[in-house]
């Protein structure tokens, strides 16, 4: 039995990343199982709060006794965490009980993406500090740049990583909504939904910012550029 934990920030490869490992037979899923600790913990308000706070457990303890139950019905247990959602006050002692993987993504295009969604935007809601934290953690530290430049490669080398063998399933799955996404699902996963596999690598450039983000990513871009210098590059 196998425990994964892929943490990542918002707006990031993470979902698809959700869809490759679900379409193994050995695997099951959990999608954010910390959100509504996260919720109820900080009071913040996100798309679908009152749906969240009504289908996950609202307390710490609960939810990482939930994540370190699983799998109940499978070999492995792939569980999607945002890197946020490690609050202050929160548990940390289960994360060695997971193979851990840190996704990163450039803050300038997390930051473009996200606040199509949430207008407001910190440092901490996209999981910068808490990747800092997660990384002396984690068995392998992934650029979705670089995992988009050859998924397969990425994903064989991953699988090694956490001592399973790769399955060439998760290089495509069917379109649609998943029974296992979350009730946030109909606010963040519409380009997911239509996916039937990984997507093209980004452009070079990355996206002009509102001069109100600019402070925001100059700083997460410091924290970036040292959490990649670790990071798996084939």
């Amino acid at each position: 039995m196998t425990r994964i934990a892929m943490w990542s920030g918002p707006r990031n490869l993470s979902t698809a990343m959700m869809r490759s490992w679900e379409n193994r037979a050995d695997t099951e899923v959990m999608d954010e199982p910390l959100y509504a600790a996260y919720l109820q913990a900080t009071g913040l308000d996100h798309p679908a709060r009152d749906e969240i706070l009504a289908t996950l457990p609202t307390d710490g303890d609960e939810a990482i006794a939930a994540c370190l139950a699983a799998p109940l019905h499978a070999e492995i247990s792939y569980q999607k965490h945002m890197a946020h959602h490690l609050y202050p006050g929160l548990d940390r002692s289960w994360i060695g009980e997971f193979r851990n993987c840190l996704l990163l993504r450039d803050p300038r295009r997390v930051l473009a993406s996200y606040t199509q969604v949430r207008g407001d935007v910190t440092l901490d809601d996209i999981g910068i500090p808490q990747q800092v934290e997660l990384a002396e953690h984690c068995d392998v530290v992934v650029d979705s740049a670089d995992f988009l430049t050859d998924p397969r490669a990425y994903q064989v080398e991953i699988c090694r990583r956490f001592d399973v063998p790769f399955d060439e399933a998760m290089m495509s799955w069917p379109p649609g909504r998943r029974d296992s996404d979350g009730v946030w699902a109909p606010h963040w996963y519409s380009s997911v939904e239509a996916s039937t596999g990984f997507g093209p690598a980004p452009a070079a450039d990355a996206p002009s910012l509102a001069d109100d983000l600019v402070d925001i990513a100059t700083e997460a871009m410091e924290i970036y550029e040292t959490l990649r210098h670790d990071r798996l590059v084939i």
